[in-house]
């Protein structure tokens, strides 16, 4: 009963491979995969695998950098040349909201933009606003802005918030889990103390697996879905807990936030 809740397997590097890909998921035990999308052309795509895969769910996404018109992320997504309208693209997600699992990625970057943050925060608080109205599930990315995200959310009251990969303190971590927000662990706890610190710290009961795929690889491949089971059995060490009680723990995270 393994998921992968967030990665992004419209990327080129795995995009004309997808049955394999499904294929191998599915022999590891993956019974949900979260595409995520970013922008406009992406969450068209991501929609469109949805449909064509039983196994495949969607999140439809509103990266920070990409509402900004900005494109300073490795290539290898379909990208925004210009900023997008980001109200006509909320229209767009609420009138598919029935074949979404969340929405997301959304938050704020303070890594790749040193300039709009104050526009970056405006867009977010936007977003934070309409999914709490369609009442969805919310995927945050908050590369160097955890805290600004982490208060945001807090002010809005949303309760239903995935933390993708989240880098920030220890004591951001307590409050994050505090205010009953989900973590997502990625596949690079194999090697990344942050990751093997955020697992100890946090309880079972609020964690659940990506793989970001393609990015975050174990080893020089591209990553892909199939490769959360590594991500269980590292939490299961950690934790102390049998790997099958750790699976399934995950699962019924994923059912709570997701279902």
């Amino acid at each position: 009963m393994l998921v992968d809740v967030h990665c992004h397997l419209t990327h080129e590097k795995l995009k004309n491979q997808i049955p394999d890909v499904v294929k191998r998921a599915k022999e590891k035990g993956v019974v949900s995969i979260i595409v995520s999308g970013v922008n406009v052309p992406t969450n068209r795509e991501a929609l469109k695998m949805a449909e064509e895969y039983d196994i495949i769910k969607c999140s439809l996404g509103l990266y920070p950098i990409d509402l900004l018109g900005l494109q300073p992320d490795e290539a290898g997504l379909s990208r925004q040349t210009e900023k997008f309208d980001l109200d006509e693209e909320l229209q767009f997600i609420e009138k598919n909201k029935d074949k979404i699992l969340a929405v997301g990625e959304c938050g704020m970057d303070f890594h790749w933009d040193k300039e709009h943050h104050e526009e970056q925060k405006a867009n977010f608080e936007k977003i934070i606003k309409f999914v709490k109205k369609i009442n969805k599930p919310i995927l945050i990315h908050s590369r160097k802005a955890e805290l600004e995200c982490v208060e945001l959310l807090e002010k809005s009251g949303i309760k239903k918030v995935i933390l993708h990969m989240f880098e920030g303190r220890k004591h951001l971590i307590k409050k994050a889990e505090e205010l009953g927000y989900y973590f997502t662990v990625p596949v690079n706890i194999l090697k990344s103390q942050h990751f093997q610190m955020l697992v100890e710290m946090v309880d079972i009961s609020r964690l659940l697996t990506e793989t970001d795929a393609p990015w975050m690889s174990p080893d020089s491949n591209p990553n892909e879905p199939a490769n959360v089971f590594l991500t269980v059995k590292k939490i299961a060490e950690i934790k102390k807990m049998d790997v099958k009680e750790v699976e399934n723990a995950i699962y019924m995270n994923y059912q709570k936030v997701f279902l």
